[in-house]
């Protein structure tokens, strides 16, 4: 009974999530910041590259990979939200792990190299901000979640006694 009301409840947060404000903003937002990247990247970042030394190149290229890699993964994200809004995909398989974004230890606290082109320094601080704010969402909705309906000794307890009683 538990399991049935805690997936229950569950699917209903993910979904409500799903139809929200924030994920239209934060959709809008992420798709935004991948297009202008791609558009960077292919033009202005480009050109400002090649103007800079062999180790400086070497880190643009490492700091473009970051960014685009932290984007796709963003992306990802918000395209299965996006699946289970429009009834594509059902909430409760947005849970599965192979949809939760991978660890960013990459990014977290380093420092961006001065010599980088301006316009890679503020896509990757916008892309390492609109990353922290959706895996505080994942972790919010998904893993957070999880930990508390298997760790919650009161919740079983709580079913039975509704159980016996009718409730």
């Amino acid at each position: 009974m538990h399991d049935v009301n805690t997936n229950a409840q569950r699917a209903d947060v993910i979904a409500d999530f799903a139809r929200s404000e924030l994920f239209g903003r934060t959709f809008q937002e992420g798709m935004d910041l991948v297009e202008e990247s791609a558009a960077y990247l292919d033009g202005a970042g480009r050109q400002e590259s090649k103007s800079l030394s062999r180790n400086a190149a070497l880190s643009y290229a490492s700091e473009s990979m970051r960014l685009t890699t932290r984007l796709m993964q963003v992306a990802s994200w918000l395209l299965v939200q996006r699946a289970v809004r429009e009834g594509d995909m059902p909430p409760l398989n947005a849970c599965e792990a192979r949809y939760r974004l991978a660890s960013e230890d990459m990014a977290a606290g380093r420092n961006i190299p001065e010599d980088m082109p301006a316009g890679l320094k503020a896509l990757l601080e916008r892309s390492e901000r609109l990353f922290e704010r959706v895996r505080h969402l994942d972790r919010r909705m998904y893993v957070e979640q999880t930990v508390t309906d298997a760790t919650n000794p009161v919740a079983g307890h709580l079913d039975r006694l509704r159980s016996a009683f009718g409730g």
